[in-house]
């Protein structure tokens, strides 16, 4: 399978850092927060990344180069102008192929083991739901034996980790458009298949998030150098 990884956003809440530097490449723990995303894919066993970029974007390829850094291969899917999630996504399907591909979103952080997300036979999507952090309490969607729904009382916040087919944007045209809307019609035709991930995960949305992952990797690494 290969994997996507959402970088181009504008960053706008992680201002003034962001004028200067794209979001992804932001330093957490000595490298940038990309970085940690490919090495995560790359233990999980992914491959063929590809990576959407719009501001800025030309400072990721010079950091990130082919990938042969981190035993993957990079491709890139410039925007010339940021397309959203669901438009950056349809833009990239040239590249992505004809079978399930997974997304993740450059500005979280997670310790799932990505190697275990499939997609059923028939499903759109499979989403990795999380509880609902302090700033999302109304969370995204409710799930329900491992189906995912727009309604019921208990919802979930949607993590930005995702398995999609490709005939998920079948009616989609090239333009900047949302995911979510998507993703909702896909639920209606029960065609979205979900689970629950309780393990570490952050939406690095903020410079007081930013700080906070910050400080629990390092934690981590104390820990790991503690017990060997």
């Amino acid at each position: 399978m290969k994997a996507m990884i959402l970088a181009a956003g504008r960053g706008e809440r992680m201002r003034p850092m962001t004028d200067k530097l794209p979001k992804p490449l932001l330093p957490v723990a000595g490298k940038p927060l990309i970085v940690h995303h490919i090495e995560r894919l790359a233990e999980a066993g992914y491959r063929e990344l590809i990576i959407n970029h719009a501001h800025l974007g030309e400072m990721i390829e010079s950091e990130l180069g082919d990938g042969s850094a981190w035993g993957v291969e990079i491709r890139y899917s410039p925007e010339a102008v940021a397309l959203e999630t669901g438009g950056g996504i349809y833009h990239a399907l040239p590249l992505l192929g004809d079978e399930p591909f997974l997304v993740v979103n450059a500005d979280i952080w997670c310790d799932l083991d990505y190697s275990q997300l499939t997609l059923k036979q028939g499903d759109m999507a499979h989403l990795v739901l999380v509880p609902n952090p302090d700033h999302h309490q109304q969370g995204d969607f409710h799930l329900q034996q491992g189906r995912v729904s727009q309604g019921g009382e208990r919802r979930l916040t949607f993590s930005g980790i995702g398995v999609y087919h490709p005939r998920l944007f079948a009616s989609c045209s090239p333009s900047a458009f949302p995911l979510a809307p998507l993703l909702r019609d896909a639920m209606q035709r029960g065609l979205v298949s979900g689970e629950y991930f309780r393990g570490v995960w952050m939406d690095i949305g903020t410079p007081q998030r930013l700080s906070q992952l910050q400080q629990l990797i390092l934690q981590h690494a104390r820990g790991a150098s503690n017990e060997s």
